[in-house]
């Protein structure tokens, strides 16, 4: 199963963290700069770790050179609300 999640993302950040939410968006903080795919590489090792998942299980779907994407996640078993649930936990 896959769903998938939206979020804003602030990269260049002091520490990689989940920093809340924005409308409808998961708002995370990255510390990776924004060059090269180092932002996005850091949001699919970051939630991997989160959710207890893959990094391959995890692929930004949209917005490669925006701070508003889309991720999918796969092979994760529950509803996107527990996804989100379990990332706020972090705050």
């Amino acid at each position: 199963m896959s769903i998938d999640i939206d979020l804003k993302v602030v990269p260049g950040a002091s520490r990689t963290k989940v920093a809340g939410m924005l409308g409808e968006r998961l708002k995370l903080q990255i510390s990776a700069p924004p060059e090269n795919g180092k932002a996005n590489k850091s949001i699919k090792t970051f939630l991997a770790k989160q959710l207890n998942l893959s990094k391959v299980d995890v692929e930004v779907i949209k917005g490669l050179t925006s701070p508003f994407k889309t991720v999918r996640i796969n092979n994760f078993n529950g509803e996107k609300n527990a996804v989100l649930n379990k990332l706020k936990e972090k705050l």
